[in-house]
């Protein structure tokens, strides 16, 4: 069942389910819900081994009003609205599954608040943002060309006007970093202490190669697990094998 609470003055709707030993965090990814991303994930896992704790992000889902105000730093601010839920809900020792912009959230994360993340899991993540990456934002920009598949949940929960209004905040938000730079979370990925799975779809339209490359190079314990015809949805796509093969990380003692 779905809950609401109130975190530093923000409606947070959240999950939790299973009764296991280890806590894992799902983190989803830009505009999107409990439901629309992790679906296959908190039917899936064993709620023997786990107890699951997954959320609708500030601005997102049941959690508005209001809707998500984007600026350059929401993906710190998402972090630490998650590290503040997980406290208020008596959780200090967690793993986070964090799928594209939770993905880089689920890095500050671990990377702010080591001594509470045990395991990382990260897919579809970016430490800083590419031309090639930005062009591939501008092609998805008008939410008119999405698929049905992928564009009528989130009318559902937006409106067309609401969801494209959203979104366009959200690509007006990545061309603003990268004028700036392109530095989302660089010098985070040092300060990571935990032992770090990346799952990497090779096929990824908006994730260029070089992305995974990178985080694999600058987090000490880090491995990486590529699905050869993955695009940027391997964990609904290959639910199956995923749910197996981050079982299998967090269950297991050893760092890697």
């Amino acid at each position: 069942m779905e809950l609401k609470t109130d975190v530093q003055g923000q409606t947070i709707n959240y999950l939790k389910v299973g009764h296991g030993p280890k806590n894992i965090f799902c983190f989803p990814g830009a505009l999107g819900t409990i439901w629309s991303d992790f679906k296959p994930q908190i039917e899936g896992l064993s709620p023997s081994q786990f107890t699951i704790i997954a959320w609708d992000p500030p601005g997102y889902g049941a959690s508005r009003p209001p809707n998500k105000s984007f600026n350059r730093r929401f993906y710190e601010n998402d972090a630490e609205t998650a590290h503040a839920l997980l406290q208020q809900l008596g959780i200090s020792k967690y793993s986070l599954l964090g799928w594209s912009d939770g993905g880089i959230s689920s890095i500050i994360l671990a990377a702010k608040h080591a001594d509470n993340v045990e395991k990382l899991m990260i897919w579809g993540a970016n430490a800083y943002i590419l031309p090639e990456d930005l062009e591939a934002f501008e092609k998805i920009r008008d939410v008119s060309k999405w698929s049905s598949r992928m564009a009528d949940p989130l009318i559902k929960l937006y409106t067309k006007d609401g969801l494209q209004e959203m979104w366009g905040s959200w690509c007006d938000t990545m061309v603003e970093i990268f004028k700036n730079g392109g530095d989302i979370c660089k010098s985070s990925l040092a300060d990571i202490q935990c032992p770090t799975l990346i799952l990497h779809g090779h096929k990824d339209p908006l994730v260029a190669q070089e992305h995974p490359m990178h985080l694999l190079e600058n987090i000490r314990n880090a491995r990486l697990h590529v699905y050869p015809e993955g695009k940027h949805n391997i964990h609904l796509k290959y639910a199956e094998d995923f749910n197996a093969i981050v079982s299998k990380f967090i269950m297991s003692d050893s760092c890697l």
